[in-house]
């Protein structure tokens, strides 16, 4: 099998193997917008960014929703 010149990184040691398997079934006009997208911005590895996609979205929501000791309207007076 041909690398095409790529060269394979390595996941550090420190990093815990992944044993957590996630399904997800789409319609084919979902596949084809996922597909398009990442044809378009040319990312190769289609479960990385899923991952990323979905974790980052998910830490966003969780600071979002971290609570506070004031509420939003009284911080920005």
């Amino acid at each position: 099998m041909m690398n095409n010149g790529k060269k394979r990184k390595k996941v550090p040691s420190t990093c815990p193997p992944r044993k957590q398997r996630m399904v997800c079934l789409m319609s084919e006009e979902e596949a084809q917008i996922v597909d398009r997208y990442l044809k378009k911005y040319q990312i190769e590895n289609k479960a990385r960014w899923l991952r990323e996609t979905i974790l980052s979205f998910i830490y966003e929501k969780m600071e979002e929703d971290y609570p506070t000791l004031f509420k939003e309207h009284d911080m920005r007076r």
